[in-house]
């Protein structure tokens, strides 16, 4: 999210077409929200678990930061300088109100996930070590955007963000260990017994 924030600009107007920047980040923003109230409803329900539907929200910010590297290769490039935004601009522009919107449904379903699996009294301190190595990455990308064509920025951010829900998965692999196990041990005692649901 921190490399999009600085790449969408360049992404929507690559011959410096005039694109209405606060009409887009007004839009991005609206997409987030709806994002969070979508997060709101999905937590109040027992299922699906937060683990389980945010490896499919990955996979959707993973393919919307697909488009600009699709709409390189299929949409011919505009030779013109200046106007308005081109219609593959259109096009990448629908895949980052996408991924705002998965940015919406992040937020608060990671501060759920944060509150189950960290510790209260060392959670500032194990998340503070988390964002050293996430600002310094955030520099090392923005100090060298320039030396890497744009689709080669968003290809990066689309195979980390599906290695985050393969590592989500994994997750709820290892945040279901527990409670089969003690399903295990409960039908041994009594055959009868219902499977967990929470």
């Amino acid at each position: 999210m921190y490399t999009f924030v600085f790449l969408w600009t360049p992404a929507l107007s690559p011959n410096d077409e005039e694109i209405p920047h606060g009409f887009i980040f007004a839009t991005f923003m609206l997409a987030s929200m709806l994002g969070s109230s979508l997060a709101s409803r999905l937590m109040a329900r027992s299922s699906p678990r937060v683990e389980s539907y945010m490896q499919i929200v990955f996979v959707i910010s993973s393919v919307s930061f697909m488009l600009p590297i699709i709409t390189n290769f299929l949409v011919a490039p505009s030779k013109v300088k200046g106007g308005r935004i081109s219609f593959a601009g259109c096009l990448q522009l629908l895949g980052f109100c996408t991924f705002e919107a998965c940015v919406g449904i992040f937020w608060p379903s990671i501060m759920k996930m944060r509150s189950q699996y960290i510790p209260e009294e060392a959670r500032s301190t194990i998340m503070n070590f988390f964002r050293i190595p996430l600002n310094i990455f955030v520099c090392i990308v923005l100090y060298n955007v320039n030396a890497f064509p744009i689709t080669v920025m968003f290809g990066m951010c689309s195979i980390f963000l599906f290695v985050a829900s393969i590592l989500q998965r994994r997750l709820m692999a290892i945040s279901d260990k527990p409670k089969m196990e003690s399903w295990t041990a409960m039908t041994e005692r009594d055959p009868e017994a219902e499977p967990l649901n929470d």
